[in-house]
């Protein structure tokens, strides 16, 4: 790994804080370099407060030493006004002489104009340095920008027989596993579970095992049966209802309202639905080390594991489309 490689790194480590906060922005880090040593980071904590260069920037104690440092981040500098002023004018402001870069910006205000911006204000810009991983960072933003819909994270437990529910075991993984499904909830900006879910399980949807922020509730209640005592109305967190079962209408409501991710925990026949609508992303497929015997059989669905590992006994594969 050389140099640019290692800092650019870096920034993937920091921007990677911010799951959970910045959505619909994307993860984005910063490190300021002068002398071969960090002197600086900063990055992106809080969706509507400061942008990770702009942190970084201004931890500098020594002002001056900007004009001999190189800035590296994993996104490129903004060139527009929205909850913040644009990055890229901040740079050149503080006379900063080179910028190294992970990723272009898609995002049609962005787009290139940052770099743009620049270099004709005489920046050196390197771009594509580890471009695959800080895609892979950022795959929710860019699902989100580039295909004018959520990214979509597909999450069940079943068994050893494979088995995803059954009247007679409350739990298939471990106390563990299901701790990180609550971190895994704090991290997306919703959570969608189907009718009969709400209705035999009564879930609460939340964060409870965890800290964060709680992700918006959302289920499918065509038929108006769902009773108004069950935790998703209990106001506790926002919640949303759909009175239609098409996936794709659904997705276009939630991009026009800002929802750049969705964790899907169920039950099966909505997982199923995505499924054979190829509308997923990512599936998070947790294995309990126990025998059901009998019960509804777990969502059947094929792309790359791309990550497998092992919790006190329980397994946990991550696919990707």
């Amino acid at each position: 790994m050389n140099i640019h490689q290692t800092h650019i790194q870096r920034c993937f480590q920091l921007a990677e804080i911010g799951l959970g906060q910045v959505a619909p922005n994307p993860l984005v880090g910063c490190v300021i370099v002068y002398g071969g040593k960090i002197i600086s980071e900063g990055f992106h904590q809080k969706y509507g407060e400061n942008h990770a260069e702009r942190n970084a920037i201004l931890h500098v104690k020594d002002e001056n030493l900007l004009k001999k440092s190189t800035l590296y981040v994993n996104l490129e500098p903004c060139s527009h006004f929205g909850k913040t002023p644009p990055c890229a004018d901040f740079i050149i402001e503080k006379g900063m002489p080179k910028v190294v870069i992970s990723n272009l910006d898609s995002n049609p205000e962005v787009a290139g104009k940052g770099i743009e911006r620049l270099r004709n204000a005489g920046t050196e810009v390197i771009t594509g340095i580890l471009e695959n991983e800080g895609r892979f960072l950022n795959r929710r933003f860019f699902t989100f920008i580039e295909e004018k819909r959520p990214y979509i994270i597909l999450k069940w437990a079943e068994s050893l027989d494979g088995f995803i529910y059954n009247e007679t075991e409350r739990w298939i993984t471990n106390e563990a596993m299901r701790n990180l499904v609550h971190k895994w909830r704090s991290e997306e900006s919703a959570i969608m579970v189907g009718t009969n879910t709400v209705l035999t399980d009564n879930p609460q949807l939340n964060v409870r095992a965890y800290f964060g922020k709680n992700p918006l509730r959302i289920t499918i209640d065509e038929n108006r049966k769902l009773p108004k005592d069950l935790h998703f109305f209990d106001n506790s967190q926002p919640a949303k209802i759909y009175e239609t079962t098409d996936l794709s209408e659904i997705l276009s409501d939630l991009y026009l309202q800002n929802i750049q991710s969705i964790i899907v925990e169920g039950g099966a026949k909505l997982l199923q639905s995505f499924i054979e609508k190829n509308l997923w992303d990512e599936a998070r497929i947790l294995t309990g080390n126990k025998q059901l015997s009998s019960g509804l059989k777990a969502p059947k669905i094929q792309g790359k594991e791309i990550c497998s590992t092992e919790i006190e006994g329980d397994k946990m594969r991550m696919i990707i489309r």
